[in-house]
């Protein structure tokens, strides 16, 4: 079983989902860091397919949700991926990929379905 783990280090969420994942006896194979090494469309797409839709990767919790009044109307799916694209805070963190299943943000009861051995 191979996992990876889409993250910001210093994201408090994202160190209680590594905690986690360790302390069920999983490795997390590799650690990918939004911010340092952006994600380009292709692998915004990518992930948004493991995750069941764009709408369950994107973040509306991002400042500039709000601030660009993304929040007075509706997103679709392409330009959610857009925006995840060309900025990492609108990708909900942190996005763990189990082979070809992905689950964005951090839920005790969703990681364990995911990470079944």
């Amino acid at each position: 079983m191979k996992v990876k783990l889409y993250w910001l280090p210093h994201c408090s969420t994202c160190k209680k989902a590594k905690e986690f994942i360790e302390k069920k006896g999983f490795e997390i194979s590799e650690f990918h860091d939004i911010k340092a090494n952006r994600l380009s469309r292709k692998e915004v797409e990518k992930l948004a397919e493991l995750a069941g839709g764009a709408e369950n990767l994107f973040s509306r919790w991002a400042i500039k949700y709000r601030e660009m009044g993304l929040n007075e109307r509706e997103v679709s799916s392409a330009e959610m991926l857009d925006l995840m694209a060309s900025e990492y805070t609108f990708i909900k963190r942190p996005v763990l990929v189990v082979d070809n299943k992905a689950t964005a943000g951090f839920s005790e009861k969703i990681y364990n379905e995911i990470l079944q051995k």
